[in-house]
This record gives structure tokens, C-alpha cells and sequence, in this order.
């Protein structure tokens, strides 16, 4: 007896949401692991939930063979169940229910990398969202939770490791050279936390003792020849269980906890109880083959798993809806982790930075374009087409804000609250809000909106100083434009971080006219809270006309349209003591130098003029002089960090300027931007040099900050200089290349010749992969950087695809050429004759027919396509009315394509 495989796509609402029918206690589970045929035999223990009336139990279950079906130790006749459409029903049973149920799977078959599945000759499996029903039939949803005993059994010769989630009871040898593992997780967890790993692995592991005095055991499992790679994995998982302790007083509650890296993987990782799954590229990493930046995201993502074992395992969500309720508030625990990590203000602020341009160039055009949803979505199609940047850039944001307007002890207070409340429950945002809020006494009904409205708020700022009062007045206006399903916004609350500084760059201490008399003046930040469509906030005891420094380190997701000179700009670049709008003060000089000369580009393109392109930008360059001066500054400004040079002298890249126009043209950009680069580059050449030779890392390779910040800066100077692609500059990078010692510093070298027209790149290339053959992750980034050079135009990423070691079925792979194409290279995908959204085509609908769930995702990069010129945007609408009308498209295709071609 089978499922009918294919599911009819329904769309599903928040307001719709019902308790479940019945509750699960106990799940057993047993596997007879086969690829060919794994048999999984299920016995659930459930009792009628109280608080619904329905007498029918509900399970979920897909691509599935159902052997036999039991209830309280009667086979049920198929006249007494109904199988459709990914459901099987049992009508009216009794109050309490065992379940016994027999199914079978094919693991080898299934390239969703969803539930059970083989990834070079060993066993994973993926739950989250839906993919429990994969595995057996399951009330597969967040809010049913019950605690779970596995028996895995296997040949022991090609599978000698098993585990399972929680901690291993027995084990032991079985007939045929068969063995088995039992494990019993003792904390109640829902289906889509559960893991199981069978196969050739090998480990490492240490014991480590808790705060509380107790040991535990931590392994790293990973495929035989890996082992040199575990290191920073075990160390970083080591900080996170630390740095829980001691900021959240959170302890370790297993006695084993579980890394296991898989090449074939959808996600970054996965946070089963105990039992983390993790794509190899946030795992293994050693000098050899590993960046500074895949240092930093392993020790980010090791450390996001591992406190999902409380805010997302301990407590997890009540239904999908409630996503960010886990994914938003641990993005917001990992960045933090993360600042911590590094220790210093100025790293702090590096960190800050860094998430702060993923949310600028992602969710922002997230929130302006088709796919545009709340932190806490009102409904979906296909639950995987959720896990956006909404639901965690922006969750994490919001949660941010709980701690600008509450302060870290009473963001503490407030999540100890959550905890003692819903310790072992499914729960929604609002519970999490209700606990913030109760800790510290105050009314955010308000700050609902954050998670009900979507869209980008906009900040307008209006300035007023009264000389004679000695006052000044900042008037704060919000609007938030209509999205998908929702025309009219009411204000959100929104924390304005305030700073103003005089006329030497200090900072003044700050007193509002409605502080009470006698308060103390000391402080030189103040958080204004904005509620109203508009609200003026009057500073008084101002000595002089102030330069405002507002929404320090980004104190909320809005856009901040003020008004600056060009000098004001420059004057904060240089002065303010708040590091990130520091840097956003040198980001809005080079932007606005940016959009000029695009706008001159495109100026002189509309009006046929014959003139040759470089003369338009040199008589449009005047206003980048200034930002010039301004970056001279900061390079050679050796009391800051390296690592916060870099980002200061880094410009915005081309998605994020064109988010900022009206018309996107993506050639314009892109020209725009080289050439600033090259002006800056010849500008600045002996301050770069000398930049470049004074932050050299001899020695052995470490990824500390230190280090890391001066190979970045380096590195910088270095794509700076090899813009005026001369001799010295192909030389300097060829040597670079050769000499490296580190990842860092090699990829760097050989993405400079690769945007060149140095005589040696293609060599360089050639002997890169021969270098690296057999390491898939290096591969993945010799891939990428041919994606995303300035050259690489759709002939060559065609050819890339025939490439022996490109194959489709590797999420990575994928990734590494084609979503880098589409994606990470804008001039050369929205090609003028449209040949790169014909590729885009060509793979969306290849991929759908393979991973459904990455298809998807590569859908997404046509979703803005009315933001373009209509030449483009008509060769765009073709490209996504020939995946739509594509033959056999999955739910999650048909969910993004539908949504594109409608709004």
C-alpha cells in the first residue's frame, strides 16, 4: 500500500491553526537500514487531547510504503483508514491509542536530501521542516512533542557508527554481522528534531566539564581523511557552551552532544537534540582549505546549533508561523556570541557591520519585492520557501531591539522569565514578547506590528537648532510602503539611537526637555522611542549647533533617510565615537558618488551620446574627491582596527546601490562601481601599498581577529590596486599567490588575477584545482570565483557545467556556480540579450526535478524582476512563464514563481 505521492499544493493560514487531536507521549522507533529498502517499524503511545473535540487522528506522510498499520494491537483493514493526499486518516478512535505502524523508504532514491536519504555511502537524515513524514506516518507538526528510544540496525562492517539523538543506552552485535544502537533522548522533542547517522565516520571528542561541575562527552564525527579539519569545529562548539553559560546561565542539559558533517546537505546545519547535523563547509576547516570568513562562520553557526538546544529545542514553536520565535532569536544569540568572541568595541562593531549588510542587501529587497512577509508570516504554500532573511535577519533584529529598549540585564531578565514559563513547550512570539515585557514592567502592545507587518520602515529626519534657546529639535517622520496583502501600515515602535557631536568631534552629553529636573547629563547616547507617524524630541542645554549621529550601531531595521552635506559626512567618518555609524557615514559618501555617476552613465546612454564612456565619468567624478580624502583618513588611520578599515574602505556592492535607484541597470552599476575603483585605486596607490606591506602576517596561520583584520585589509588594498590591472599590480598578486602560506590570502591573490587580464590567471586557475582536486569545499570556491568574475559571461558559466566536478545533486555545487551566477554577478547575468535568465530557466527547472527545496531558492532570483528596464524586464517575464509552465513543478517552485509573475 502507498502514499499517492504527489500532494496537492493548499495554501496554509495562521488563523486556521487548531490544537492537535491527540498528543504523543512516546515514540519507539526501530530501522533496519538498507539503502536500497530501509524498514522502519514505529510504535506511538497517544491519548485524546483535551482540548479538541475531533475524534480522528490525523498523520502525515509522503513517499511512503505502508506495510502494515496497528492500533492498540489490531491490524486495521484499509475500509477502516483513509490514505490520500499525504494524509492518513483514522476516524473515531478510541481516547487512548497505541499506533503501531511499518513502513518502507528508499533512501538511495531521495535527492530532496529531506528525511531519510545516502550521501556517499552513509545514512542522514533532515527533518525540519516537514520531512519526518518521509520516514513514517507522524502527526509531523512543532506542537506535538514526545520523548524518543531509537534501535538502530545495520551491517557493521559498512556501517559501524549509529547514532541517534540524546544519549546511547546499548549497544551490541547481531546475527549475520549485523550490530545495533539503542538511544533514548529523556527531554520531549518535536518530529522535525529528529536525527539519525549510520556509516563510515570517524570522530573527535573530548569531555568537558560544565560550570555545574558535570562532565560531558563532545564528539565531531566526520568521513575517514577529515579529522585535521575538527579542530576549530570542537573549539568553537566548546565557546558556545561557555558563552551560554555565563551570559544566559543555559547549561549543557545531555550528557553527550553531537557534531556530524555531511557534504550532501540543504541548509547551513541542523539543530536535532544533541544529534547537529552540519553541511562539511561549517565544520572542516584547517589552513589549507579554509578562509578567515569559513573560520568565522563555522565558530558562528557551531555556536547558532548549539543554543538552539534551548531557544528552539527546549522551547520550539507552536506551529511554523511562529518561526523566528527559534531562528530570529538565535541569529540575534549567535551574532552576539560572535561580538563576544572577538572582545573588542571595534570588533564588536566589525560584527555589527557584517549583519547589517546581509540585511541591507537581502531582506530589504526581501521586504520590497513579491515574496514580501512578515517576521511572523499569516500563511505559506510551502513552508521551506520560509526560511528567509525575514524570518532571521530581520527576527533577529527585532529581538536586538528588546535589548536597545530594555538594556542587556533586562533582556537577561526577560529571557529568564521565558524560560521559567514555557520550559518543554510549543509556543508563539507573542509568549516570548509577553515575558520581555513582564520582566521589565513595561506596554510594547505596540511592538506587535513588528511581527505582523511586513515591509522596511522609513525613518525621515528633520533638524532645528535654536542658538538662543540653546535647543535642538529632531523631528521623526515613519512610513512603510504597501506589501503583498497588506496596502496600509500603522506605526511600528521603533528604538532611534541618538548621539550629537560638536564642533571638535566629541561627543555632547544629551538632556531632553522632558527628563526631570536636576537629571544627570553624562550620557552621550539616547534612545528615542518613535510611535507615532511623527514625534519631535527636543534636546535643551546645547551649546553649539550639533552634527547628529543617528540610529547608532543601527538601532532598528528602517531605512534613515537625513539630510547630509558632504562634509558632515566626512566630519562623522572622522569623529564619531559610535563605530558602526562611523563606518555609515563613509558608505553614504561613496553611495552617493556611486549613484551619480551611474546616473550619468545612464544619462548619457538614453541620450545616444557618442562620447566615450570614460569621458562621461570623469566629468561626473568631481564629487568623489571628497570620499577620496575621506578614505585616505581612514587607511591611514592606524589607531583603528584593520579589520574596521576594511570595512570602511569596502564600497557598497552593486545589489545594494541597486536597491537605491528607481530603475535598476544593472551595466550602469556595474561600470559605475569599477571605475570609482579604479579612480580610488590610482588615487590612493602609494597609501595602499604601504597599507598592503605593513599588514603582512608572517609566521604560522592563525585565524584570530588580529591577524584575520590585517589579511583583510591587506586584501582590500590588494583589489584596489589590481583595478588599475598594470604590470606592478598583476606582479603583486602573482607573488601573493605563490607565496601564501593560508587560504585567505591565496583565494584573495587568485581572485585579483581572475579580474585581470593578468598573462598568469589562467594558469593560476588550472593549478589551483589540480592543487585541490579532492577537496569538494575548495572546489565549491573555484567554482564561485569564476561565477562571479568580471568576465565570466554565460558561454563560460555554460562550459563551467560540463566540468567533471560539477554535478547538480550537491546543494554546495549548485550553489558554488550557479546561484554565484545568478546572484553574485548582476552585470553579466542580466545580460541585454537575455541569455543569462535563459540559463536561469534551463537550471530552476533541472533542479526541480532533483531538490525541489534548492530549486526554489534559485527561483528567487528573478522575483524583483519589475524593478527593471522594460527591455529586461520582458526577456525576465518570459524566462518565469517558461519554468511555470514546466511540466511536474513542485509546490515550492510553483509557490515563488506564482508569486513573482502575480505581484
Amino acid at each position: 500500500m502507498r502514499t499517492d505521492t504527489s500532494v496537492t499544493p493548499t495554501t496554509i493560514h495562521r488563523k486556521d491553526y487548531t490544537v492537535p487531536a491527540f498528543l504523543v507521549d512516546t515514540v519507539d522507533m526501530g530501522f533496519d537500514l538498507d539503502p536500497a529498502a530501509t524498514h522502519i517499524a514505529t510504535r506511538i503511545t497517544m491519548r485524546r487531547n483535551p482540548a479538541s473535540a475531533s475524534k480522528e487522528i490525523v498523520l502525515f506522510g509522503e513517499e511512503l510504503e505502508l506495510l502494515q498499520l496497528r492500533l492498540n494491537g489490531k491490524q486495521l483493514k484499509p475500509s477502516q483508514y483513509k490514505l490520500e493526499d499525504g494524509k492518513l486518516r483514522i476516524p473515531s478512535a478510541p481516547a487512548k491509542v497505541v499506533l503501531e505502524i511499518e513502513t518502507l523508504t528508499k533512501p538511495e532514491n531521495n535527492t530532496s536530501l529531506m528525511g531519510l536519504y545516502v550521501s556517499n555511502g552513509n545514512f542522514f537524515t533532515q527533518c525540519e521542516a516537514e520531512g519526518f513524514r518521509k520516514i513514517t506516518y507522524f502527526p509531523d507538526r512543532p506542537d506535538v512533542m514526545a520523548k524518543y528510544t531509537v534501535m538502530l540496525r545495520a551491517d557493521k562492517k559498512k556501517y559501524p557508527v549509529l547514532l541517534s539523538n540524546g544519549n546511547l543506552i546499548e549497544e551490541g552485535d547481531l546475527p549475520n554481522g549485523r550490530h545495533y544502537a539503542k538511544w533514548e533522548d529523556p527531554f520531549k522533542k518535536p518530529s522535525y528534531l529528529f536525527a539519525l547517522v549510520a556509516g563510515q565516520l570517524v570522530c573527535q571528542e573530548e569531555k568537558y566539564t560544565l560550570q555545574s561541575g558535570r562532565e560531558v562527552l563532545l564528539q565531531v564525527w566526520v568521513e575517514e581523511g577529515n579529522l585535521d579539519k575538527t579542530q576549530h569545529a570542537m573549539d568553537s562548539l566548546k565557546n558556545s557552551i561557555r558563552w551560554d553559560e555565563e551570559r544566559f546561565g543555559l547549561e549543557l542539559d545531555l550528557d553527550r552532544f553531537m557534531i556530524v558533517a555531511v557534504g550532501d546537505f540543504n541548509m547551513g546545519a541542523m539543530e536535532n537534540k544533541g544529534l547537529n547535523i552540519f553541511n562539511t563547509k561549517y565544520v572542516l576547516a584547517n589552513s589549507r582549505i579554509a578562509t578567515d570568513v569559513d573560520y568565522a562562520n563555522i565558530e558562528a553557526v557551531v555556536g547558532h546549533e548549539y543554543f538552539h538546544n534551548w531557544t528552539g529545542n527546549r522551547v520550539t514553536c507552536r506551529d511554523w508561523f511562529q518561526l523566528s520565535l527559534k531562528e530570529g532569536l538565535t541569529v540575534f544569540r549567535d551574532q552576539e556570541f560572535s561580538a563576544d568572541m572577538v572582545g573588542t568595541d571595534s570588533g564588536r562593531a566589525v560584527k555589527r557591520i557584517d549583519d547589517v549588510r546581509v540585511l541591507r542587501q537581502a531582506q530589504f529587497p526581501e521586504d520590497a519585492g513579491p515574496m514580501a512577509h512578515s517576521v511572523r508570516p499569516d500563511s505559506y504554500v510551502e513552508i521551506n520557501n520560509f526560511y528567509t532573511v525575514t524570518i532571521y535577519e530581520k527576527g533577529a533584529e527585532v529581538v536586538r531591539m528588546y535589548q536597545t529598549l530594555f538594556g542587556r540585564d533586562g533582556f537577561r531578565k526577560g529571557m529568564d522569565l521565558y524560560f521559567e514559563r514555557h520550559d518543554g513547550q510549543a509556543v508563539e512570539c507573542d509568549d516570548f514578547r509577553a515575558a520581555m515585557v513582564d520582566a521589565n514592567g513595561r506596554d510594547l502592545s505596540q511592538f506587535e506590528r513588528w511581527y505582523s507587518q511586513a515591509g522596511t520602515p522609513r525613518v525621515q529626519v528633520q533638524a532645528k537648532y535654536d542658538a538662543a534657546k540653546k535647543t535642538y529639535e529632531l523631528t521623526l517622520s515613519q512610513t512603510c510602503a504597501p506589501t503583498p496583502g497588506q496596502a496600509k501600515k500603522l506605526p511600528f515602535h521603533i528604538p532611534v539611537a541618538v548621539g550629537l557631536l560638536d564642533s571638535a568631534g566629541k561627543d555632547m552629553p544629551l538632556r531632553l526637555s522632558t527628563d526631570a529636573k536636576g537629571k544627570a547629563t553624562a550620557e552621550t547616547t539616547r534612545v528615542l522611542e518613535l510611535t507615532k507617524a511623527q514625534q519631535t524630541f527636543r534636546f535643551v542645554d546645547v551649546a553649539e549647533q550639533p552634527v547628529p549621529s543617528i540610529l547608532r550601531n543601527f538601532s532598528a531595521p528602517v531605512v534613515l533617510d537625513v539630510e547630509y552635506t558632504d562634509a558632515e559626512l566626512a566630519f562623522l567618518l572622522a569623529h564619531d565615537s559610535d563605530p558602526f555609524n562611523r563606518w555609515e557615514a563613509g558608505q553614504r559618501l561613496a553611495t552617493r558618488s556611486l549613484l551619480s555617476l551611474t546616473a550619468a552613465v545612464q544619462d548619457a546612454s538614453q541620450a545616444g551620446h557618442v562620447v566615450a564612456l570614460e569621458e562621461v565619468l570623469n566629468n561626473a567624478a568631481s564629487n568623489s574627491d571628497a570620499l577620496g580624502k575621506a578614505f585616505g583618513l581612514i587607511l591611514n588611520d592606524t589607531t583603528l582596527d584593520a579589520a574596521f578599515r576594511e570595512q570602511a574602505l569596502t564600497l557598497p556592492s552593486e545589489a545594494l546601490l541597486a536597491e537605491q535607484t528607481e530603475v535598476i541597470d544593472p551595466q550602469a552599476i556595474h561600470r559605475s562601481r569599477q571605475y570609482l575603483r579604479g579612480k580610488l585605486g590610482q588615487a590612493l596607490k602609494d597609501d595602499l601599498l604601504a597599507a598592503y606591506h605593513a599588514n603582512q602576517t608572517p609566521g604560522a596561520y592563525s585565524p584570530d581577529a588580529d591577524a584575520s583584520g590585517k589579511r583583510a585589509l591587506k586584501n582590500v588594498a590588494l583589489a584596489y590596486l589590481i583595478q588599475a590591472d598594470d604590470a606592478a599590480a598583476h606582479e603583486l598578486a602573482q607573488q601573493q599567490y605563490d607565496h601564501a602560506n593560508n587560504m585567505t590570502d591565496r583565494l584573495a591573490a587568485l581572485v585579483a588575477l581572475t579580474n585581470s587580464s593578468a598573462p598568469g590567471k589562467a594558469a593560476a586557475l588550472e593549478k589551483f584545482y589540480k592543487d585541490f582536486e579532492q577537496e569538494a569545499l575548495v572546489i565549491d570556491k573555484w567554482f564561485a570565483l569564476q561565477a562571479t568574475a568580471y568576465t565570466a559571461d554565460i558561454a563560460a558559466i555554460r562550459a563551467l557545467l560540463e566540468h567533471p566536478a560539477f554535478t547538480l545533486k550537491n546543494p554546495n555545487r549548485a550553489r558554488s556556480l550557479i546561484f554565484s551566477f545568478c546572484s553574485g554577478n548582476p552585470a553579466n547575468f542580466h545580460a541585454a540579450d537575455g541569455s543569462g535568465y535563459e540559463f536561469w530557466a534551463d537550471q530552476v527547472i533541472a533542479l526541480n526535478g532533483v531538490n525541489p527545496q534548492v530549486a526554489a531558492r534559485l527561483a528567487r532570483s528573478l522575483d524583483r524582476w519589475r524593478k527593471y528596464a522594460p527591455a529586461l524586464q520582458e526577456k525576465m517575464r518570459s524566462a518565469l512563464q517558461r519554468v511555470a509552465a514546466a511540466p511536474n513543478l513542485s509546490k515550492d517552485v510553483l509557490e515563488v514563481i506564482g508569486k513573482a509573475l502575480a505581484n
